[in-house]
């Protein structure tokens, strides 16, 4: 039996044991038609059961009917459910859950700090570590689902076929061109291209296309051409140079001519992607065909199934690589936190600006659950779940009520002695 409803039992019996005593005094004391000590009993009798009635008909008439018998203004809790639903729901939002109070228990509270302390705990850290590889390791059979799958391919084919690629691309190429950034980029690739040029693979591969086209160009000079692999190797490593000099010449010259072009280029080209439909056609052509190519598909899924079987072989292991790294970085943050007193601060301010922000919503979405929850509970076990809480304190109200009305009943028979 619940603990609650054996206290009521045992109190509610007490108390109407109380009462029955006291009747029984009562009727007692009456019989005997005495003075002395017989009539202060009897005093004390009557007014006892007067105030154990009397309470008796308080406490119930607070749950039900006393008797049964529908008296007006009696089942108080369960006829005003609503009522008291709504006056709980609006207590709990405007003084428990309001902006100044959760705000002042925040800041009592200091979350980044409480937070960077449990998440530098390495049992803490391992736990949720685990319990993200769990989610992850979930997912993946989620998503593995062929119904999902389609759903996802789905969703990704119409956004990527909706995507407007050439006029992005032309929105990044002016990005690119703001603060000569573009220039950089040019400045890198010739430098990848200048560097390439200085390796021994390079200059092997322009000898034998030096030597390839004098063979094709001019046969009979390469026939008599004496040390003609000395020749082609030479003329390699002179174009490769000449090359790397005219790079450096682009690179150490900010006006230099190539440089116009190449913006002259990349803005032509930026004007187009946006405004020449021939070229967003054909852009649009290419990227509907890489979307719809089964062979990228394939090779796309093929990759997201090595992925998820590394994944499932990782998390199977008793020292999860995956879980490792979780683990250290959840515990890295908690370090970086615990020592970095600004981004505590700032931790703290936004938690205080999203209360400040969502707590009227949030608050009054909680009313209006715990309102509605209660609204929706049957009358007998909504009473009943009250009675339990509050019921065996009430019965001490009357255990009170019978012996301060006896002791009141003394005293109005002293006072009519006195008067007499």
């Amino acid at each position: 039996m619940d603990e609650r409803k054996r206290l009521l039992i045992r109190n509610k019996r007490i108390a109407t044991g109380m009462m029955i005593c006291a009747a029984m005094l009562f009727v007692f004391a009456r019989s005997q038609k005495g003075h002395g000590a017989w009539e202060w009993l009897a005093a004390f009798a009557e007014a006892a059961m007067v105030g154990a009635l009397a309470d008796w008909f308080a406490v119930v008439a607070l749950f039900r009917h006393p008797m049964g018998v529908p008296i007006p203004h009696t089942a108080i809790i369960k006829s005003k459910k609503d009522v008291i639903a709504g006056n709980l729901a609006d207590f709990i939002r405007d003084k428990f859950l309001a902006s100044d109070t959760l705000i002042a228990k925040l800041r009592e509270y200091n979350p980044a700090g409480h937070l960077a302390v449990y998440l530098m705990s390495k049992e803490n850290s391992a736990g949720l570590a685990k319990g993200l590889t769990r989610v992850i390791a979930d997912s993946l059979d989620f998503i593995d689902d062929e119904r999902v799958q389609r759903l996802l391919r789905a969703a990704l084919s119409n956004r990527i076929e909706n995507f407007d690629l050439s006029t992005s691309a032309g929105a990044i190429l002016d990005s690119l061109r703001k603060d000569n950034r573009h220039q950089i980029v040019l400045d890198d690739l010739l430098n990848r291209f200048a560097a390439w040029l200085a390796t021994a693979e390079a200059q092997t591969r322009l000898a034998n296309a030096i030597d390839e086209m004098c063979t094709k160009e001019y046969p009979i000079l390469s026939a008599f051409m004496p040390n003609r692999e000395q020749f082609s190797k030479g003329a390699g490593e002179k174009v490769a140079g000449r090359i790397n000099a005219f790079i450096q010449e682009v690179n150490a010259d900010p006006d230099h001519e190539v440089r116009g072009k190449f913006d002259t280029a990349v803005t032509n080209f930026s004007v187009r992607l946006k405004s020449d439909p021939l070229l967003r056609s054909k852009v649009e052509a290419i990227k509907l065909e890489v979307v719809h190519n089964k062979s990228i598909a394939d090779y796309a899924r093929s990759i997201g199934n090595d992925l998820k079987s590394w994944l499932s072989d990782d998390l199977q292991q008793p020292h999860s690589e995956l879980q490792e790294k979780i683990t250290a970085a959840v515990a890295g943050l908690g370090t970086i936190l615990s020592h970095n007193r600004e981004l505590k601060e700032s931790f703290n301010e936004h938690l205080e600006t999203l209360v400040l922000h969502h707590g009227d919503t949030m608050r009054n979405a909680i009313a209006g659950h715990i309102s509605g929850t209660v609204q929706q509970w049957e009358s007998d076990d909504y009473t009943n779940e009250i009675e339990l809480s509050i019921g065996s304190d009430l019965q001490f109200i009357r255990m009170n009520g019978t012996l301060v009305g006896g002791v009141i009943g003394l005293l109005l028979h002293a006072v009519g002695l006195l008067l007499a």
